[in-house]
Order: C-alpha cells, then structure tokens, then sequence
C-alpha cells in the first residue's frame, strides 16, 4: 500500500508541524499556504491577509502504521476548531482550521470524525472546520521548514509551540515516534 497524504490547517504551521514529525507512520512534513487566489504565495503577504491562503502542512503518512482518523484525531485535540479564522493570539484567515483532502474518501472520514465530535459534545462551542478537496499547495520558504527543531528557544516556539507538543506528547503518548 502506497503513501497518502493530507493537508492540514490549524494556526500556524510550525505548531502543526512540530506534532506532526513525530507521529509514528507519518513519512514527511512540509510547511506551506493553500487555499487562496494569489499563485506563488510569499510569507508576508499571507500573513498580512492579503492572498487568501492558509498556513497549513502537507502530510505524507503511511496508512499501514498510522490511520487517517488517527492523524485527524490529533489534529482535533491540539487546535481550537471551534475559533473562526483564529488560534489563540494569531487572528486572520490565514490561521482558519481546514482539513484539505485528496479524495471524497478523505472527506467522507473528515466530516465523519468531525459529526462524531459534534455528537459527543466535545466541544462547547461548533466546529467551524472547513473540509474541502485539496487546492494547490505552495511550499513555504525553506527557513520555515522543520521550524521548531531548528528554533526551540524563539519566542513564539517557547510560548506557542511547545505547550502543544507537551500536549500531543501527553495525550497521545503511544503514536509518537521512538526516536522522538
């Protein structure tokens, strides 16, 4: 069985990607913007609003060690899907939740995993994900991939990204990789 891929939106991508590297099945992160109306998208102009993109990472797992509902759950467990065009200081649409996926497969087990959170309750307020086919994806700029390895001790890694990695690492202990 060959590599899938899902591409994934919830604030900033370096929180995302920290969680996801060390995922058990997951082959490769990469940071990038997708969704927008701006072809060749920079930083700056994204997160300035102005093209439409969202900040996400583009996941290739294999799914004979990790699931896609896995991969979901986590996601659902370290973002606020419930917060429109927001998580928590970084506000724009540049930082909406969205799941974007590569088949109606994909989508069908999103919103599948999406009407089970609703059903349990699991979050006070409704979830705002969007869960759409998978538009064009730009790679972000090389200085932001595999950001918060390369920067722990920034400010925004320290403050930001490593309490939800704290947090994946706390609540899903067993997916994680065993190097990590």
């Amino acid at each position: 069985m060959k590599n899938q891929r899902i591409t994934l939106g919830g604030g900033c991508f370096w929180c995302l990607e920290a969680v996801y590297q060390e995922l058990v099945g997951v082959v490769e992160v990469i940071s990038g913007y997708a969704g927008g109306f701006v072809e060749s998208p920079d930083y700056e102009s994204v997160c300035n609003g102005t093209t439409g993109h969202a900040e996400v990472v583009q996941i290739d797992f294999n799914p004979q060690e990790i699931t896609l509902r896995q991969i979901l759950e986590v996601f659902f467990v370290i973002h606020d899907p419930t917060t429109l065009n927001r998580q928590g200081h970084d506000v724009g649409s540049q930082y909406r939740s969205v799941i974007y996926c590569e088949d109606e497969q994909q989508i069908q087990a999103a919103q599948g995993v999406i009407e089970e959170l609703k059903n349990q309750r699991a979050y006070q307020d409704s979830i705002v994900t969007e869960v759409i086919l998978a538009p064009i994806f730009y790679r972000a700029e090389d200085y932001h991939q595999n950001y918060f390895v390369t920067h722990p001790f920034q400010g925004y890694c320290v403050g930001v990204v490593a309490p939800k990695l704290h947090k994946f690492r706390k609540t899903f202990a067993q997916l994680q990789k065993s190097s990590a």
